[in-house]
Parts: C-alpha cells; structure tokens; sequence
C-alpha cells in the first residue's frame, strides 16, 4: 500500500514551507526496471530550525543534500519519506535516487509495445504518485514552478508541461532534452511522456497544438477530428471565461495502459489510447470522446490555473469540468445532444451511487490519501455535475458565469476552497447560497418527485402539487427535503401520434409539498414528465396516464432529452423493485426501435441485458434472453447496412445462448453468412469470438489464431479475456492464478482477463471462487497497490452468485475480519448489489 499523507500533515507543512521551484533531472537510458532521478527544491520556512518531509517512493536513495550538509540517507529516508531536520529560512535541498518504472498505471509507467517491442513511457500522478518519479512535498496547495530535463534514446520523443527548451546529444545513441520553465502549478499536474512516439502538429488561436500516439497505433490516429474538437473547445472556453489558456502549447497524448480516461496535466493532456479507434466505432464513442477532451480542457482553468487546496474540494474539480465539457459540447460541436448523453451515463452513475451503503456527501471529509483515492466516485464526479447543473438553473446560466469570470482572475495560480467559488456565486446572482450548500453538498441520497392532481369531469386539472420524498436508500441517506430548480414538462400526442410539448412550467420546489397554480385549469396532458430538461438531480415517478402513455409511445416523442429521462425513470423503478424486470425488458423490446440516439440504444440493451441477469426471475432468464438476443438479431438485419445501430444490435445478438442463435452467431464470424453493409472488423471478430468461446464453441486453437491476426496490445488484451471465459474448470482456475497469485500482469492485462471470469451461465465452474474471493483479497489489500486492490475487489467479487448465501459471506467477512476502509468499502457496495438485485427478482417472481 502506498503512502498516506494526512490532511493534518499537509496543512502542518503548507504552514511551514513555501516552495519556490524544482529543478528535475532524469536518465530513462539505465535498464528496463529502474531509472536515475535527481531534484532540486528551493524554497522557505517560516520556521528556522523546524523540521518536515519531502516524498520520494524510491528503490534507493544514494544522496541528500540540505543546505550544503549531507544527511545520512539511512537515517532520514524511509523508503517514501525524506526526513528534513534544521530547516533554514531559505532551502536549498537536492536529492538523488533511483525511481521504479510502474506496471499498474501509477507514477512513471513502462510499457513494451508487443507490436515492434518499443518502449513507451508515460506518467500519471493524480491524486499522490508525483513522489513516484521524483522528491517533492506531493499536495495540492505547494505550488511552484518545475524545470525537468531527460536523458533518453535518440530516437525517442519527451514531451513534458513545458516546450522543448534545448537539445544535446549525451553519448552515441542517447541526448538529453531541457524542457522550458512552468508557471506555477501543483505537483499532481506535472508529467512526462517520452518514446518513440508518433506526432501530428497544428496551430489554432496563436496556441501550438500536438497529438500523440503509439507508432504502431499512427494510421487509425484522426487528427482531423480531434483537432477539430480541440480547437472548438479553446474557442469556447476563451469565450465563456474571458481568460486566455495560461500554459503556452497544448499537447494531446494517447498512451498505452492508462488507468482513467485521461488526466488534465497541464500542457501536456494524457488520454486513454482506446480513444484511437482501430475500427468502427458508433457516433456514441465519438461523442464520449468529444466529451472527455472538452473535460481535460476545462480543467486547464479550473483545477490548474485555480487549483483546490485539499482533496475534500476534489468532486469541485472534477464537477466542474464534467459540467463545463457537456455545454461546450452542445453549443460548439456536432454533439448537440450532450445533454442527453448526460442524462443517460452521469446521471444514471450519480444515482446508483448515491444509493449505495457507502454514499457519502459530495463535499467529502478527506482526512488522508486513502479517503481521497477511495472517492474517485460516481459522487465525485457525475452527481457533483448534476448538482452543479441544478445550481446554474438556480443562480442563471450568465450569473454563473459571470462568478466563474471574476473567480479565475481573483485566484489564478493559487488554491481555493468551495467558500472562495460560492461568493463569487453569490456576488454575480445576487443569491445566498449558504443554504443551498448545506441542503446539496453536504448531505447524501436521492429525493423522490412525485405528480399529485386531481382534475375535474372535463379532464381539467383543479390542483396540482409537486411531492418530494426523502431518500429511502441507503438507510443511512439523509432525511433532507432539498430545493430544486425544476420544469414540468406536459405532453399531447399530436395528430401524427408524435408526443409533442404543450407547456413547460419552470419553478422552485421546496419542502414536502409545492402547489403549481399555474397548471390548475389546464388539461391533462398524455403524459407528465416532471424535471424536464433534467434540471435537478433527482428520482421521479410517473402518474398512471404517464405510465400507459409511456410503455405504448415512449418512441413517439419528438426530442431525445424528454425520451431519455423516461427511460430513467422506467429504470429506477426496476431498480427499486416498483417494476417488475420483465416488463422493463418488454418495454425496451417495443421501443427501442423507435431510438435515435445511438448512446442511449446501447444503454438500453446494456441495461435489459443485466435486467435479464441480476433483476429477473432466473427461471425466466432464458426466455427473457432469447427475446432479447432474437429482437436485436431482426434490427440489426433491418437497420440501415453500415450504420451504427446494425453494429450494436449486432453486439447484442451475439450474447446468444440458444444453439441456433449461436450458429449464427458463428456464421457471421466465419464469413458463410454477411449481413449486408457490416464490416465484421478486427474489434467485431473479438467480441463475436469470446462470446462463442463462452458458450463452448471455440477454445485455445481459435483464441492463438485470432491473436496472430492481430499481434497487438489490444489484441493480448481481447486474448486474455478470451482464455479467462472459457467455460472450463482449467479455466477459470488459470484466470485466477493470474490475477490473485502473481503481480506479473500489467493493469491492463489483469482488468482483460477478469472481464471474462464471472460469466452468467458459468456459476456451476466458478461458485467454488466466491469463498476463495473474501480468503484471499485481504492478502490483495495487504501486497498490492491502492488502485489494483480497488479493481480486483470489484471486479473479482461474486457480484453474479445473487443469492443470501452470499450475502451471509460478506457480513461474516465484514465482522470476523474487521477489512481496512477502502476493502470494507468495496464489501459494502457488493453487498448494496446483491440486496438490491434480490429484492427486484422477488419482484419479477411475484409478477411471472
């Protein structure tokens, strides 16, 4: 486990130390598994003579040098920590090591590309990793400026937050690469990237602008469009902030092996290489692409330009970009439809998180590093963006930016806290929003809206109130009736059956109960949809007309948005056991044909296939399957040839378990049956292939001569999680070996092969790996690093054994063994699961 810095600490050293620059010089030429680090550190304390600690998570540690005076490194160094005694006013520390190459993601990573056996090297130092490369007082709020200078091969690239300041060669085969000065920024944000990577250059708004990937990966790289995303994003940003990008040039890199979906570094933007698409991929992708570009650009502004002073800000950061990158989204790029995509993918995140055991407010009590890594959230990140979309419909869209505007110029290269935004807030609205604050970020669940009306015998409404209930999950949630900013939406079926707006009414909801008078009088629409425009964050439930108009018309209306939040609620109230699971998937079968969104279809089978597995009856589940797998089979053969909606129904039909359905499925592999206009490309080949080496149907011979069609890192990857579904004790057995007795795995390679362990129709070969789970994952927690102990405890918990069995094994496991807080986290949110999916299959028992 890594070192956990405290908030106490950190608050103790920021008082103590101001720290002016670091000065960092690397030799990536020294082997394989290590490499040579020295730093530089000039900075003050306000308190000669005190003491502190700088951090290097290092193999060895040969020099350190305060002041001129030399301290014995067996004294002072204690495998992560540098302890600095004697303090001047004014330091002057250096300090040489050798630094580990990662395999997991974390820090200075090292990665061999199978393809033509290059090196690539990347960094990644969110949230505590910066230590990893090189000594430095790792938070937030010591900023300073850095000058980093690299050896490496000769044919090697170095891009790091500052441009290329000289060149040299250092011997035959290797130079050394100075880079120019930083502004001032937080040590999470600097980076390096360095190998033989492949660079595509342009220029836009006076910004110098690079893309970068993997040589092997060079022709699926489309910088037209990336580009093209890249510079709309400056435009908006420079437009809505009035504020210039403060980092000089802007460098795009797609590496291999990342851990997240990309990482702000300032200047230099890390991205996960999945995002160079090797094959086809829907407009959907494209869209979550667009959007995780737009998010690593906002944060440029907020996060480093501004930058939190501690973690318990962490969900602003992150909020804030997801908020900002969806506006842009909509009124600067092709992907009009952002807000619907949000909908669908944060918003449904935020609420099943916040419905979890271990919910927690979106400002979060951060007391240490351990705190901060398990709160990478759906909290973190999609509710803080709803919530943040709730407070600009309360203060108005200009109001908010108009505080963001002066809050930039106010703080730029400093830390901040919530406090500092939320007066800017209130100086540009006009509005308190002390209490606001409270009511929504310090408290945790989902509210409940409800309609209650009544209407006369013509059909007009005689009162009509908005009914808000408490969170009645977790248990824990609290009991708070927030306010909200929201519409009712009312909605007619026109002549052509169309579901078409009426009236939208816009109000404040408080309390239990707010009366709507502007709707009394009026007639009862077809449907009722309160939220509309999806304003707030919060549950809501349909009236009985709404319900039938619903399940009959759901494909009738005439915008995405209104459509999407229908759906959700559909899905929550199967979720909540209030719909039977069978009835959600008849209702995804009968109109999901009628969706033109491409992200929100893929939900859609995504969701009634893990309805069919966790929700239903099991009795049931190879009938409700079989439908599904049938229904998309005839729209894939009915959808446009080469369109994005034949390639997803055709994913979904692949999952088929019945053995004329999986024929087919075989022929479309082996080419003896075409649909017309599907290219069944590299990436379609795996997903068909693992599917029927599940079921059986292919094995070894297969998986080997797949992967010598494409000797790639994705395709070690789809191999991998290939050999982990076969449907063999061996198996399964070899799968776990893998991941849970040895560290050899890279992150990437681990995640594959635990993608195709717990496999729906398996549970008679893998039931034996749900009391092997909780025997060995605390050893995981005790040997491993924080954030593959977090993977392996999610995706290797027995999330598909559904039954109290299981149950029983987690509370035994939660009492006798008293697990560390990240472990018992994981337990908890496994254990959320499993209740939530018993109780939604009594329901479907009760409804067959």
């Amino acid at each position: 486990m890594p070192n956990n810095l405290t908030r106490d600490e950190a608050r103790e050293r920021a008082r103590l130390l101001n720290v002016a620059s670091y000065d960092v010089e690397l030799d990536l030429t020294t082997g394989p598994e290590h490499f040579r680090t020295s730093t530089q550190v000039i900075f003050t304390s306000t308190e000669p003579g005190a003491s502190t600690f700088i951090e290097l998570a290092a193999a060895s540690v040969d020099e350190v040098v305060l002041n001129g005076r030399a301290l014995a490194v067996a004294d002072v160094f204690d495998g992560e920590r540098i302890r600095l005694d004697g303090l001047a006013e004014a330091n002057n520390l250096r300090v040489i090591g050798t630094g580990v190459y990662s395999r997991t993601g974390e820090g200075l990573h090292r990665f061999v590309d199978p393809v033509d056996d290059a090196v690539y090297l990347y960094t990644q130092f969110e949230t505590y990793d910066a230590h990893r490369m090189y000594a430095c007082f790792d938070q937030p709020d010591l900023k300073a400026t850095f000058t980093l200078t690299v050896t490496v091969p000769a044919d090697w690239s170095a891009i790091s937050g500052g441009a290329v300041a000289a060149t040299a060669e250092a011997a035959i085969g290797v130079r050394t690469i100075r880079f120019l000065e930083t502004p001032v920024m937080s040590t999470y944000i600097t980076a390096l990237v360095a190998g033989p990577y492949h660079e595509v250059r342009d220029e836009h708004d006076g910004i110098d602008l690079g893309l970068f990937c993997r040589r092997s990966l060079a022709e699926h790289l489309d910088p037209d469009e990336l580009f093209e995303i890249t510079r709309a994003g400056f435009d908006f940003y420079h437009r809505v902030f009035d504020y210039r990008y403060p980092f000089g040039k802007y460098d795009q890199l797609f590496v291999p092996e990342f851990n997240a979906g990309a990482m702000e570094n300032a200047g230099c933007v890390t991205f996960l290489e999945d995002y160079v698409f090797r094959a086809k991929v829907t407009e959907a992708r494209r869209e979550r692409r667009a959007e995780t570009i737009l998010h690593e650009m906002a944060h440029m502004w907020f996060g480093d330009l501004v930058t939190m002073r501690w973690w318990d800000d962490l969900w602003l950061n992150e909020s804030f970009a997801t908020y900002m990158s969806v506006l842009a989204q909509v009124t600067s790029t092709r992907f009009t439809n952002g807000w619907t995509t949000f909908a669908n993918a944060e918003k449904g995140w935020a609420y099943r998180q916040d419905q979890l055991s271990s919910t927690h407010p979106i400002v979060a009590d951060a007391p240490d590093m351990d705190a901060v890594r398990t709160n990478f959230d759906g909290i973190t990140y999609a509710k803080g963006a709803s919530v943040l979309k709730q407070l600009v419909a309360w203060v108005g869209q200009e109001e908010f930016l108009a505080g963001l505007r002066s809050y930039f110029r106010r703080y730029e290269y400093a830390n901040t806290s919530l406090r500092d935004l939320l007066d800017e807030l209130e100086n540009a609205s006009g509005r308190d929003l002390s209490a606001w604050s409270a009511a929504w970020l310090e408290t945790t669940g989902v509210n409940t809206l409800r309609p209650r009306f009544s209407t006369d015998s013509s059909g007009l409404f005689t009162s009509f109130d908005v009914v808000q209930e408490p969170a009645s999950a977790p248990p824990t949630a609290s009991r708070t009736l927030r306010p909200h900013r929201l519409a009712v939406g009312l909605y007619d079926r026109d002549a052509d059956g169309a579901l078409v707006r009426r009236e939208r009414i816009e109000l404040d909801v408080t309390g239990e109960l707010t009366e709507v008078p502007k709707i009394v009088g009026a007639r009862q629409p077809d449907l009722i949809l309160l939220n509309d425009d999806d304003l707030t964050f919060a549950k809501v439930r349909l009236d009985p007309r709404s319900l039938t108009t619903l399940i009959d018309s759901i494909g009738s209306f005439t915008e995405s948005l209104p459509r999407t939040l229908c759906w959700a609620a559909a899905w929550d109230m199967t979720r909540d056991a209030e719909l039977a699971a069978r009835d959600y998937v008849r209702l995804v079968l009968s109109g999901v044909s009628a969706e033109d969104d491409i992200g929100v279809v893929q939900s859609l089978l995504a969701k009634a296939d893990l309805t069919i597995d966790a929700y239903g009856d099991p009795a049931n589940r190879a009938t409700a399957l079989r439908a599904l797998t049938e229904r998309s089979e005839e729209l894939a053969r009915a959808a446009a040839p080469g369109s994005d909606l034949q390639l997803v129904f055709t994913t979904t039909f692949a999952r088929a378990e019945n053995p004329e359905q999986i024929a087919r499925v075989r022929a479309l592999f082996e080419g003896t049956e075409v649909l017309d206009g599907l290219v069944v490309d590299t990436e379609l080949r795996w997903t068909l292939l693992i599917q029927l080496v599940a079921r059986g149907v292919y094995g070894d011979a297969e998986i080997d001569a797949e992967l010598a069609r494409d000797r790639t890192a994705t395709g070690e990857k789809r191999a991998a999680t290939a050999r982990a579904a076969r449907p063999t004790a061996e198996a399964k057995a070899a799968a776990w070996s893998a991941v849970m007795d040895s560290a050899d795995l890279s992150n990437h390679l681990a995640v594959a092969t635990m993608s195709g362990f717990w496999i729906s129709d398996q549970q008679k070969i893998t039931l034996p790996y749900v009391d092997r789970f909780f025997a060995e994952i605390g050893g995981i927690w005790s040997s491993r690093s924080f954030d593959t102990a977090a993977t392996i405890s999610q995706m290797l918990f027995p999330s598909s054994v559904i039954s109290p069995d299981t149950v029983a094994k987690v509370d035994a496991y939660l009492a006798e063994r008293d697990p560390t807080p990240p472990l018992r986290r994981a337990l908890l949110e496994g254990r959320d699961g499993l209740v939530r999916a018993l109780a939604a299959r009594q329901k479907d028992i009760a409804s067959g």
